[in-house]
């Protein structure tokens, strides 16, 4: 259940970053003309620390112990660092500005009215459900399973395996190509009957 919080909270995230935050109009030669910042314009750190709840909630199953509780407090973060900066972002206009400078070809021009969609609230969810996906992940995430052990790091100590003696039979193929796949030679002396 954590982890589908975690991945519809980056989507909507993803979503609402590319959609238009802000609408504003700004004078110009003696009229009006209307400018729009999307999110991405406006603060591009939801966007990325959707991407990196992404990848978060990835590397939560393949680390354990301390590493896990690390990970899963880095998606907690990203999640509470996505929902404040969609907050913040309600009352900046200065994307809103730099959008009527370049459409004025006024270098300091400035918005006269502006209003906000709903986008950065919709976004500002998206990084409370990838918020709840870390606690979640904080709080139970030693209980959930991990990869297996054939990713470990190498060097790590194999487990024994148990030796049995392996009876080659020089008239049977499939004996043959048996002891191949054990890294025996069956031609040598010792091993043939």
């Amino acid at each position: 259940m954590g982890l589908l919080l975690g991945v519809i909270g980056a989507s909507v995230l993803l979503l609402a970053a590319g959609k238009t935050w802000m609408h504003g109009t700004a004078a110009f030669a003696g009229g009006s003309v209307r400018v729009s910042a999307s999110g991405s314009e406006v603060t591009a750190l939801p966007g990325a620390l959707a991407l990196v709840g992404l990848a978060a909630l990835v590397a939560v199953f393949a680390v354990r112990g301390a590493g896990r509780v690390i990970v899963a407090g880095l998606l907690a973060l990203s999640g509470a660092g996505a929902v404040a900066a969609a907050l913040l972002a309600l009352s900046d206009t200065s994307a809103l500005d730099a959008a009527a400078s370049t459409a004025t070809a006024v270098a300091h021009s400035s918005v006269s009215s502006s209003s906000t969609t709903a986008w950065p609230l919709v976004a500002a969810v998206g990084g409370a459900l990838l918020l709840a996906a870390g606690i979640i992940a904080l709080v139970r995430g030693r209980a959930w399973p991990g990869m297996s052990n054939r990713y470990d790091r190498a060097g790590a100590e194999p487990r024994p395996r148990k030796q049995r003696a392996a009876v080659v039979d020089p008239d049977r193929p499939e004996d043959l190509w048996k002891a191949l796949d054990r890294g025996e030679d069956p031609t040598e002396a010792g091993d043939a009957v």
